[in-house]
């Protein structure tokens, strides 16, 4: 699948987790899909791709309930070990990159169970 390809999956993916509302947790396939456009940024810096915000914007919306904060804090934590060549300190800044605000840092080493 082309880069275009993965923008739209992850698009498709953000609309329809908006419309399940807080019914269902988010899962780390909704998380994945959602974030692989800020991979390159997350890997070498630079600017932050649009596709990567709306993503961001998108799983920050449907991470309405307290589980679902917690669940998307452990995936993050999960899929981080799976990339290699993250830089953490861009991960940590991109929410705010992006102009949205969780209540956790996005670290290797966050505790997800005292995710609020």
């Amino acid at each position: 699948m082309g880069g275009s390809g993965v923008v739209k999956l992850a698009c498709v993916l953000v609309i329809c987790m908006v419309v399940a509302g807080g019914e269902a947790a988010i899962t780390c396939g909704q998380l994945a899909s959602g974030l692989t456009p800020c991979l390159p940024y997350l890997r070498k810096g630079g600017t932050v791709p649009p596709a990567c915000c709306t993503g961001i914007k998108g799983l920050n919306t449907a991470a309405k309930t307290t589980a679902d904060r917690k669940a998307a804090c452990t995936c993050l934590k999960t899929l981080s070990k799976s990339y290699s060549g993250l830089n953490y300190g861009l991960a940590s800044g991109l929410p705010g990159k992006c102009g949205v605000s969780i209540p956790y840092k996005i670290s290797p080493t966050t505790d997800c169970s005292k995710v609020t």
